[in-house]
């Protein structure tokens, strides 16, 4: 190639790239200053989330809680009932008034349906509640999921006195006895009729 037609290319190549500026060195970092406020769409969002949070008196958790075997039996009581109560309740002498059945339902489901029921039949004053939950043999990620969930969930709520898995005629450990509280008005009730004695 000749020297002339050398800057002949030269010279198109520079009237081409005349008005692009050269790339940074590649050791250059270029810092951008983002700011820490949140955009309105941000912060409208985060608005929606917490009152949705303040909406949901769900009071049990949905964070990680320990996983259980899903062929270990669910038993608690609270401090304050009888041995007796308990025996009875884990040998499946008492009526079973309701039963819940979980199966096939999501963690988030079945937080909120179990939540309702058992708050609902707290203030119908069902005292005995079989909750069908299964064992989880095939659960994802883990065996023994829901199981696990519902075993914390029982401790948390105060209207729950007791509870253990069940006879294998009501499902064995793939459903838990739910031993309730007697409703406020039960106990008002009981209280005006041992008063008139």
């Amino acid at each position: 190639m000749s020297s002339s037609s050398q800057a002949h290319d030269s010279d198109l190549f520079a009237e081409f790239m005349g008005d692009v500026t050269p790339m940074a060195k590649p050791d250059t970092v270029s810092h951008f200053n983002r700011s820490s406020k949140p955009t309105l769409a941000q912060q409208e969002k985060r608005r929606a989330a917490e009152q949705a949070i303040q909406l949901d008196d769900n009071l049990l958790a949905s964070e990680h809680v320990e996983l259980l075997d899903p062929h270990d039996f669910l038993t608690f009581k609270k401090s304050g009932v009888q041995e007796g109560v308990f025996k009875n309740l884990r040998l499946g002498k008492y009526d079973v008034d309701a039963t819940l059945d979980l199966h096939g339902q999501t963690l988030v489901q079945a937080r909120k349906v179990m939540y309702e029921t058992i708050t609902d039949c707290h203030e119908r004053n069902i005292r005995v509640l079989l909750i069908r939950h299964g064992i989880g043999e095939k659960s994802q990620p883990h065996k023994g999921l829901l199981k696990s969930y519902v075993n914390h969930w029982l401790q948390q709520l105060d209207c729950v006195l007791a509870f253990h898995s069940a006879l294998k005629c009501h499902g064995g450990l793939g459903s838990t006895y739910a031993l309730l509280k007697k409703s406020a008005q039960k106990k008002q009730e009981n209280r005006e009729l041992h008063a008139k004695r």
